[in-house]
């Protein structure tokens, strides 16, 4: 499958979550506390580099891949490369610097569901929410019991393992994703001609 169809692929699979969180949201009237950044500047965390490869795609159309690869590549922190502070003394408060092309992990967080042992749905969400919107949180754990629909991590990363297996089933530190992404689709052009929207930088 070429670059242009898998990548045309997740921002399908990313829509058809925006549309499930959205109901999900409006049902419940959990939000991220506008300015948070908290969960992103979590050392650990894990991603595909299929859930990147719109981004990835989008970084080489600007003809920036090689450069924003190589500073991946020196980045002294393990926090994802695409998160920016607002301020040196509070790295905690800030956003992504690409927010429309942000990944899978990125928007399950907060308003999705794991399973636990018994195969009970579970909220993966925030301390933050859990404590500064606790009424709204516990009527949300108890709907969620209740059957109130919410997207689930193991279903959408199988929808995404169906879109490219390879890529979709490589679960790294998030640095390494978007690095394993960009390199993706720079090898893909190797040898193929540059699609129109490229631009030439320098």
């Amino acid at each position: 499958m070429s670059i242009q169809r898998r990548v045309r692929s997740v921002e399908l699979l990313f829509h058809q979550l925006e549309k499930e969180i959205a109901q999900f949201q409006s049902h419940t009237k959990l939000h991220c506390i506008a300015g948070c950044g908290k969960c992103c500047t979590k050392p650990d965390v894990d991603a595909t580099p299929l859930e990147f490869l719109p981004w990835a795609y989008h970084i080489f159309l600007e003809g920036m891949a090689m450069q924003v690869l190589e500073e991946i590549k020196k980045q002294p922190t393990a926090i994802c490369h695409l998160y920016r502070s607002l301020t040196l003394m509070d790295n905690t408060k800030g956003s992504c610097s690409d927010y429309p092309h942000r990944g899978l992990i990125c928007r399950l967080f907060g308003f999705a569901a794991g399973r636990d042992k018994l195969g009970l749905l579970r909220l993966a969400t925030c301390k933050i929410i859990k404590e500064n919107q606790s009424e709204d949180y516990e009527r949300t754990v108890v709907a969620i019991n209740n059957g109130l629909s919410i997207p689930i991590f193991s279903d959408y990363y199988q929808k995404l393992a169906q879109i490219d297996f390879r890529l979709g089933n490589q679960i790294v530190p998030i640095n390494r994703a978007l690095q394993l992404a960009l390199e993706e689709v720079l090898h893909y052009y190797a040898y193929r001609p540059l699609p129109l929207k490229f631009k030439k930088v320098g």
